[in-house]
């Protein structure tokens, strides 16, 4: 199991990219987002190779404009 935003989900072998999508964050919102796992950002770059596994912390932040 997998904390994202705390919440415990079943994403263990999935990658960062693969959860995104099945979240419901399109291709645009990407561009507006961070992720960061076990303390560490990852890179947009790596959202395709970085698998999410048992025990991983995932913290993804949305930015959102307006004033």
């Amino acid at each position: 199991m997998v904390i994202i935003n705390g919440e415990e989900l079943d994403m263990a072998g999935k990658t960062v990219a693969r959860y995104l999508k099945e979240s419901g964050h399109d291709a645009a919102g990407v561009a507006r987002i961070a992720v960061e796992r076990n303390g560490e950002i990852v890179f947009k770059t790596d959202y395709e190779h970085v698998v999410l596994e048992d025990g991983d912390k995932v913290e993804i932040v949305t930015f959102m404009g307006g004033g």
